[in-house]
């Protein structure tokens, strides 16, 4: 299973996307702007979609890209999500005011989109690759995703600040080879982290200490213009896990 990176930023400017991510040729995990660095033929390939939450460097893609290849590229594109980030979906966004309602063009039997909601800690599997709903802290109903193929695992954080279920979810977990995981704000900017419940170096780096040897841990969601600020200081305390490293876009996991 490949995991491609096409957006990881937390803005945009100078070539940066937000985020989403590309498994294989069929399946997004969310829909930033990073969706829109693919060819049309790439974007009628993908056939799943799962969103870890609905604030809009998440889901801007999504109207774009049903609008370019939804009409007439069957089956429908399935939309994964817990419960409440579907309802504010429909009401919110496909809502006929700031887009149609794809899941009834062109018609409600025929859809371009279909919902399919699903749980925390519910697996879907898709051509043996398993997705499952992990809990996030994010001021808002919100998830990551543990993504696992036959030979090993990737844990996606999604946005979210400090707590306990993300970090049990991956030291339970003996295949684990990624761990993503967000950190929006340098220390300095520590009050807007918090009440917007996204980590800081000052409160990721004690999680990290509990984490065990053995995963990769890769950075995203980095605020545009404090990236290098941000990771210097990540890099100040030594973790058992090892050294920490900015996500890119284009990198590729093989998982």
């Amino acid at each position: 299973m490949q995991f491609r990176v096409l957006g990881c930023s937390g803005g945009i400017g100078g070539g940066r996307q937000t985020t989403s991510f590309l498994i294989d040729d069929d399946i997004l995990i969310d829909a930033g702007s990073g969706v829109t660095r693919l060819t049309l033929d790439e974007l009628k390939q993908i056939r799943h979609l799962f969103i870890t939450h609905t604030h809009l460097d998440h889901i801007l893609s999504l109207p774009i890209l049903l609008d370019s290849v939804g009409v007439g590229n069957a089956p429908p594109l399935v939309v994964h999500a817990i419960p409440e980030v579907i309802a504010t979906l429909k009401q919110h966004l496909f809502n006929w005011e700031i887009w149609l309602d794809f899941a009834r063009i062109p018609s409600e039997d025929a859809p371009c989109m279909r919902y399919a909601e699903l749980a925390v800690d519910e697996t879907v599997e898709l051509d043996g690759r398993k997705i499952t709903a992990i809990p996030a802290n994010h001021g808002r109903p919100a998830t990551g995703y543990l993504i696992r193929s036959a030979s090993g695992s990737l844990l996606f954080s999604g946005d979210t600040t400090s707590h306990p279920a993300l970090w049990r979810i991956a030291n339970d977990q003996d295949d684990l080879r990624y761990l993503l995981v967000e950190c929006s704000f340098a220390n300095s900017h520590r009050d807007i982290a918090v009440a917007s419940s996204h980590y800081c170096p000052e409160t990721l780096l004690p999680d990290l200490a509990g984490l065990k040897p053995g995963c990769e841990v890769w950075i995203s969601h980095l605020k545009p213009g404090n990236e290098d600020g941000i990771m210097a200081e990540l890099a100040a305390i030594p973790l058992p896990c090892g050294t920490l490293q900015a996500l890119v876009p284009d990198q590729t996991f093989v998982v």
